[in-house]
């Protein structure tokens, strides 16, 4: 018999969206013969704390949410041996569902979470230096104009839709003025550089399906790492719908390295942001963990999870080439 599922519905994502749509995936879910018990989270602490009560009766926890709930709910489950996590579109971005192929209908979706294949996935691991609790990610944890950037798509007005995290990058340029980076990848020699941002990807995608790390992937134990250098803002500002395709990493400006750890520091504060929350203040440690939760995927998603050749731009062991 398969295993009940704990439908965790985030009821302020999507803006609202997922709290109305609730029923129908549950609807599908016991239509395709499955116990279903829905539960609505107050805040995150309670998420965590419906994770771990799912996970302790043995339920499959299945999320209907952005990828913030997703985050959430991982980062509780890694230290749930042979817990099983279901992904169901209810945001505004839903990265990580795009990324896995997992359909954005209830039907599509609750088939995949029916149907589909448990897979080992990675997750990141952000640890402020300077104090703070460690968060694990599923997507992209990213910082400098990103922190901007996400800091006013989360202010935006639910009506802009998709649209919001376009909305933020545009918002954020006005003001944007270059910030020196530090990284120290795998504990090699650091490295610095003056520009835009650093961004840390176990996944592929962000934003609402922003590539900005075309060539990672979800299993192999390892982040893309992606350094956006200065350049002027007319030349960024052309760059940016790039990013959609992922085309943005053969520009001069942006290099690709490849590691399973990384540190970030700056000349300026800034808030880190992974799967759309903040998750410390620089400087931050950000880790991959190999094969850290389970989650249902469907055939079709194989490609997001599967070991690969290095990344254009990028070596193994994380030099640019």
């Amino acid at each position: 018999m398969p295993a009940p599922i704990c439908l965790i519905v985030n009821p302020s994502a999507g803006g609202g969206r997922a709290a109305k749509i609730a029923p129908e995936f549950e609807r599908e879910l016991r239509a395709r013969g499955l116990t279903v018990r829905t539960v609505h989270t107050r805040d995150l602490d309670h998420a965590r704390e419906l994770a771990r009560e799912a996970a302790a009766a043995g339920e499959t926890i299945a999320a209907l949410s952005g990828d913030g709930l997703v985050g959430v709910l991982a980062d509780v489950l890694r230290d749930a041996p042979g817990a099983v996590l279901g992904v169901l579109p209810g945001g505004r971005g839903n990265d990580l569902a795009r990324v896995l192929e997992i359909p954005t209908d209830p039907a599509g979706a609750c088939r995949v979470l029916a149907e589909g294949t448990p897979r080992p996935l990675d997750l990141g691991l952000v640890e402020p230096l300077h104090g703070g609790p460690a968060r694990a990610f599923v997507g992209i944890a990213s910082v400098g104009f990103d922190s901007d950037a996400n800091r006013i798509a989360n202010e935006a007005p639910p009506w802009l839709g998709g649209l919001v995290y376009a909305y933020g990058a545009l918002r954020a340029l006005i003001s944007w003025r270059p910030a020196r980076f530090e990284l120290a990848l795998d504990g090699g020699e650091p490295r610095t550089f003056t520009g835009y941002s650093v961004a840390a990807a176990n996944s592929r995608a962000y934003g609402g399906g922003m590539y900005a790390a075309p060539d990672a992937m979800l299993d192999d134990g390892r982040l893309d790492v992606v350094v956006v250098e200065r350049v002027s803002r007319l030349r960024f500002l052309a760059n940016l719908p790039k990013v959609f395709k992922g085309t943005h990493v053969r520009e001069p400006s942006v290099h690709v390295f490849r590691c399973a750890e990384v540190t970030i520091s700056s000349d300026r504060p800034f808030e880190m942001y992974a799967d759309g929350d903040p998750v410390g203040t620089l400087p931050v440690r950000v880790s991959a963990l190999a094969g850290a939760v389970t989650v249902v995927a469907p055939a079709s998603g194989a490609a997001a999870l599967s070991q690969h050749a290095p990344a254009a731009g990028a070596t193994p062991d994380g030099a640019v080439s």
